[in-house]
């Protein structure tokens, strides 16, 4: 089978449907936010709207990647306006958030270069050459308990106010970012007060959380790729270095599809809205392989790249 040409079926866009997966999401976020903020006393109405606003940001954000793809909608104008309509919503400022993301897919399992990856990842050799201080900043900084929740603090708050490579792809793009949050925010406080404040952050940081794990399982489990050049094969790593997720129909419906990883890598040209179809229309003999719910969690434990065993491995014991 011509696994390319067998992909490049699914790369239609499709404007009804892109603006159905773009505006209807963004109907779904402000409806949520106002139930939650509405109904704030009453925690039974407050949470649940409040975790259905999580996804909801999920999803703009899973949005905002497809157009940085410029494979939402039909045209390369409508993506890119479509991107930065996004950018407040998702905390990722879009020029530079478009320009990171390509390098990371330039260099997707490469152990060269690794600095494009959003989750890094040490060598066991590295490990062992490694004195005690960096150990325990790197224990730290892959602890779950860590690695989720302060990763999202860190990176949707702080590290997106500006991201690496910001001077490089445009720095005044990142000023006007965040000068609308701050809008955006003053605008919250006058229509809802503090507790719209409170409700609006706490939620976005449940959607941060939920996209650090994501990200952290679109890469790393345990038969995943890394390799050094000459012997790096980009279309292994797209394929066997990238995740499919199978937490089912409506979890992939949630996240608009970025579960589907391994396919996205391999031809970054499909719209989200065509990644389920284009992944479970492929034979069974390529042999891809689905990663379930508790294998995504137990992935969590491993920690370390071992070249010689070709597979993410746990701190040694």
């Amino acid at each position: 089978m011509d696994l390319r040409a067998h992909t490049r079926k699914f790369t239609e866009k499709d404007n009804r449907l892109a603006s159905l997966s773009y505006f209807g999401t963004f109907a779904v976020y402000f409806l949520s936010l106002y139930l939650a903020i509405a109904h704030a006393d009453r925690w039974y109405v407050m949470l649940p709207a409040g975790v259905v606003f999580a996804f909801a940001a999920v999803r703009l954000y899973v949005l905002q990647h497809d157009t940085g793809h410029h494979s939402l909608f039909e045209t390369r104008l409508q993506n890119e306006i479509a991107g930065h309509v996004l950018s407040p919503f998702t905390f990722a400022p879009f020029e530079v958030m478009k320009q990171n993301h390509n390098l990371h897919h330039s260099n997707i399992g490469n152990l060269e270069h690794r600095e494009t990856g959003e989750i890094h990842t040490m060598t066991v050799r590295e490990w062992k050459a490694a004195g005690f201080w960096e150990r325990l900043g790197y224990r730290l900084y892959r602890n779950p308990l860590v690695l989720v929740p302060l990763g999202s603090a860190f990176t949707y708050f702080i590290r997106y106010r500006w991201p690496k490579n910001t001077v490089r792809f445009g720095a005044w793009g990142v000023i006007m970012h965040n000068l609308v949050i701050v809008a955006m925010l003053a605008l919250l406080y006058w229509a809802a007060g503090m507790t719209g404040i409170w409700i609006w952050l706490a939620f976005s940081f449940l959607g941060g959380m939920i996209g650090v794990f994501l990200v952290y399982l679109q890469h790393n489990f345990e038969d995943t790729y890394w390799d050094r050049r000459p012997d790096l094969n980009p279309q292994v790593a797209a394929l066997q270095g990238s995740s499919c997720l199978d937490f089912g129909w409506f979890f992939d419906m949630a996240v608009a599809n970025i579960t589907l990883h391994d396919i996205h890598h391999y031809n970054a040209r499909i719209p989200s809205y065509r990644l389920r179809q284009c992944h479970y229309s492929l034979p069974p003999e390529l042999g891809l392989r689905r990663i379930k719910f508790p294998e995504a969690v137990r992935a969590l434990t491993l920690k370390l790249w071992d070249e010689e065993k070709k597979c993410l491995v746990p701190f040694p014991g």
